[in-house]
């Protein structure tokens, strides 16, 4: 399952570069410390993924750490890009996908 996860990690980074949404400068570490479910105070979802989501899991994966037992991002995911003009079709998959894997389903 960790190789599948990194897989489904290297997706979701190669699809926000895609779509543009990958950042040059990280956000504040004030706003990293948010305590509110995918930083939405603070953070927008791509912000999120990019620099907490993601190195989250991938240094989890490096120390061999246990993953997650439940994810549940597509959902939040689904409703931030409702309306938007991006083709986030890849990345939405991606998620759920990564939903699906932490989750056991």
């Amino acid at each position: 399952m960790h190789t599948e996860v990194a897989e489904v990690l290297i997706d979701i980074e190669a699809q926000l570069r895609q779509l543009s949404l990958w950042e040059r400068v990280p956000p504040s570490s004030r706003a990293l410390a948010s305590v509110e479910p995918f930083c939405v105070d603070t953070l927008s979802l791509p912000q999120w993924l990019q620099f907490v989501f993601l190195p989250t899991l991938y240094r989890m994966l490096e120390e061999n750490a246990p993953l997650p037992e439940r994810c549940a991002i597509t959902p939040m995911a689904e409703e931030f890009f409702s309306g938007s003009q991006l083709a986030t079709t890849e990345l939405l998959a991606s998620l759920r996908r990564m939903d699906r894997l932490l989750s056991g389903e």
